[in-house]
């Protein structure tokens, strides 16, 4: 069968369940059965196609739908977050890996620019930031900016503004993606050329094993951040086979989603940075703290989505 003579035969079903959704288990049950089976057929004869991309997100709304309306003591906040969010990351898996690459680009170009112009480094972080350092490795502290305030105090600041960058880069995707990719390329720069100035002093090891201990879970919160803001510009950019409106919405909704799952991570990293970064740790602690929290990054954005889309998947 052409995929048009398919979409066309099946057009009226699937706009019924997309834009009348019951609360009926039993027939939430026989349309998923059904759109399962559109799919399955879809990814047989079109893998490509943008009709098997929508029918995939369409098929990840009606098992949330399912999952929604099980008769048991699960909350709405563990669905969300069981359920809902990594199969939203299974559908956003092309933009993370978009909005890292953006980010990787950008922190290799300011370890190059920081390599060949003495100056850049000040451009980037500001005189005051550096000069207070170089003060701090004539010390023999080099990281001491980490014990220069109150715990409790650097937590609160830490994490509100690492939310407030997060929700910023969401919002900039509003113009078209380019005011996220905008975001992505400047804190991606600014890493790179951080690196780059302790790599020079001799520190590059001294500063990973600090840094990356909260570095870890922030620095991927603001790539991840990036994909929820890649994901509003790309609805505006490629509706598909929704209109350009309706197609916006969904894109802020998705975006929206994956913002809001981003906060128990900036807390989880302002909370390390405040608490824990400015401590002495052996290396072993300070590499496996790295590790823990790269391994949770990778399990929770890329393997369990995967995992889990499989299991909704026929």
């Amino acid at each position: 069968m052409r995929e048009s003579q398919f979409v066309k035969r099946n057009t009226d079903k699937w706009q019924a369940i997309e834009q009348n959704p019951s609360r009926n288990p039993d027939e939430l049950t026989e349309r998923f059965v059904e759109l399962t089976d559109d799919l399955s057929y879809a990814r047989t004869f079109y893998p490509d196609s943008n009709v098997t991309r929508y029918l995939n997100g369409l098929t990840a709304q009606m098992h949330r739908g399912l999952m929604q309306n099980r008769r048991d003591d699960r909350s709405r906040f563990i669905t969300f977050w069981q359920y809902e969010l990594p199969l939203l990351f299974r559908q956003s898996q092309r933009l993370l890996a978009v909005s890292a690459g953006i980010f990787l680009i950008a922190c290799v170009l300011g370890w190059v620019s920081a390599a060949h112009d003495n100056t850049f480094v000040r451009l980037i972080l500001g005189d005051q930031y550096v000069n207070m350092t170089l003060e701090n490795i004539r010390k023999g502290d080099p990281l001491g900016v980490y014990n220069s305030s109150d715990q409790a105090t650097m937590f609160v600041q830490i994490t509100l503004n690492n939310i407030y960058v997060a929700f910023r880069t969401f919002i900039f995707g509003l113009f078209a993606s380019f005011g996220t990719i905008a975001m992505l390329f400047y804190n991606g720069v600014m890493l790179g050329s951080f690196q780059y100035f302790f790599y020079e002093r001799g520190l590059l090891l001294d500063s990973v094993l600090k840094i990356w201990v909260h570095g870890t879970l922030e620095i991927s919160a603001i790539v991840i951040a990036g994909c929820a803001g890649l994901t509003v510009g790309n609805s505006l950019l490629f509706p598909g086979t929704f209109s350009r409106l309706d197609s916006f919405k969904r894109g802020i909704r998705q975006g929206l989603k994956i913002a809001v799952g981003l906060v128990p991570i900036f807390i989880a990293a302002g909370f390390l940075e405040s608490f824990i970064t400015r401590l002495t740790l052996p290396p072993l602690v300070s590499g496996s703290i790295i590790l823990i929290s790269a391994a949770f990054i990778i399990w929770y954005f890329i393997i369990y989505p995967i995992h889990l889309n499989r299991k909704v998947q026929p």
